[in-house]
């Protein structure tokens, strides 16, 4: 048992992690004629909880009650790993990265994510205004009008070779990394 509970804890290597995420493609077309993605579920849970007057919530969610399944199981597989099988090594963040974000005025490295940047109190300032408020707006902007998210393009797009997710992929890409060296160090100097 204690094996099995290592096991869990530990993070995976890429080359397990990878393949596992990859299968689900396969595992849905092969089940239901299922597509992965994760953005349509929001859209699932406005059709389920608003009136049906809007034309674009107005259809038969129901059918798609599996992919509201399918996230909740992420959602509290997350719950539980976070509470339950937190891995007791220290996370450990590379010195180069360190130093760089040092630069940018972010010195909380106590997790995956900085306090300076992801609290409550950075939740009411100008920055966490634009990373938070104009952020998610943008992402979920870029969401509706690429058609899909990063996961539905990059694995069950590229998966099937579809080009429209071979360009949305690429141009997501280019977007984060137009916003990490380019937009992103001049966003932290503002504030």
């Amino acid at each position: 048992m204690n094996q099995i509970m290592e096991l869990i804890t530990q993070p995976w290597p890429w080359y397990v992690a990878g393949p596992l995420i990859g299968l689900t493609v396969p595992t849905l077309l092969l089940i239901g004629n299922k597509s992965f993605g994760i953005s349509s579920s929001l859209r699932h849970i406005c059709a389920a909880c608003l009136p049906a007057g809007i034309p674009f919530f107005n259809y038969d969610w129901k059918k798609e009650i599996w992919n509201l399944v399918f996230v909740s199981g992420i959602f509290f597989g997350g719950v539980i790993a976070t509470n339950f099988l937190e891995n007791p090594d220290t996370f450990i963040l590379s010195e180069r990265t360190i130093t760089d974000l040092k630069k940018l005025g972010i010195h909380d490295f106590a997790g995956l994510m900085p306090a300076d940047l992801f609290s409550v109190n950075a939740l009411f300032t100008i920055k966490g205004f634009i990373f938070f408020v104009l952020g998610g707006f943008m992402v979920g902007f870029g969401t509706r009008y690429a058609g899909g998210c990063t996961s539905g393009h990059a694995i069950m797009g590229l998966s099937n070779l579809q080009l429209p997710s071979l360009i949305a992929t690429c141009c997501f890409m280019v977007g984060g990394i137009t916003m990490t060296h380019l937009i992103l160090p001049y966003i932290f100097k503002l504030f």
